[in-house]
């Protein structure tokens, strides 16, 4: 299962994307970050902290 928080990553924000696909995780989580924060992390980028975070 994959999963982002936006505090993780260092937001004031309740924001969660979590799932067993993980292209759909990263996803949400890409257009969340990018729509609210104006912050738009790339495909790898996201797919990089999940490889990190779930090890």
């Amino acid at each position: 299962m994959a999963k982002f928080t936006c505090r993780d990553y260092g937001f004031d924000c309740d924001f969660i994307a979590e799932g067993d696909n993980i292209a759909k995780v990263i996803e949400e989580y890409g257009k969340h970050s990018c729509d609210e924060h104006g912050i738009e992390y790339s495909k790898e980028a996201l797919m990089q902290f999940i490889l990190r975070k779930h090890g």
